[in-house]
């Protein structure tokens, strides 16, 4: 799940910190980074949910080929990921995945465990919990089209609600380590500090040193 750099304001609770030119260049990263990680793992066949819609050849110019591009369709997140996890089940693919894009240092490890389960049929629902409430990740092994009606969105009861509705539909749900986005600029100095060595961020890792201590 991203937006397209550049085509509509990203990361705007960096601005203050970084300007919005900068903010995008290191969202940027994050994305790009995101898809050279996913590309490493067997496990999974990474595609690029994009808004806005008409931004899809800005998109197509920065997504290495051959990865597919889907255009997020509907009025909001649960409408969004409703209709792209039922897209991709209409593609033939026999279990869905939707991940962030601004949790670059998140590890490739939880990513395949999520695969893993959902192919084995070990939960109808899997969600990787991000310390501010919400998610990094979720993935489903089957159409769930009332799993997001209702939830608050970019909240911190975001996956506490989701978890709530999982239990009224009597869905099996798997959770994953916790791990953490970058949203505020006491985000963006964790990742300044944990980012050293890690070898899924070198992009990210490239900019942060850019920046002024």
């Amino acid at each position: 799940m991203a937006r397209v750099p550049g085509a509509a304001p990203v990361k705007s609770r960096l601005h203050a910190a970084l300007t919005p030119a900068r903010a995008t260049d290191l969202y940027r990263c994050f994305l790009l980074d995101r898809l050279e990680a996913l590309a490493a793992l067997d496990v999974v066949r990474p595609v690029v949910a994009f808004t806005p819609a008409h931004a899809r050849a800005a998109m197509a110019a920065l997504v290495p080929p051959p990865v597919p591009l889907l255009a997020q369709e509907g009025e909001d997140l649960s409408a969004r990921l409703t209709g792209g996890f039922a897209r991709l089940f209409d593609d033939g693919h026999v279990a869905a995945i939707a991940l962030d894009s601004d949790s670059p240092t998140l590890p490739m490890a939880y990513v395949s465990e999520a695969a893993r389960v959902l192919l084995a049929e070990q939960a109808d629902v899997v969600i990787g919990p991000a310390d501010d409430g919400g998610y990094y990740l979720i993935g489903v092994r089957r159409r769930q089209p009332g799993l997001f009606d209702g939830i608050p969105w970019s909240t911190s009861e975001t996956r506490a609600a989701t978890l709530a509705r999982a239990r009224d539909l009597g869905l099996g749900v798997r959770l994953l380590p916790p791990w953490f986005d970058v949203d505020t600029p006491d985000d963006l100095r964790r990742l300044r500090a944990g980012v050293a060595g890690c070898d899924t961020a070198p992009r990210t890792a490239a900019f942060l040193r850019t920046l002024a201590c």
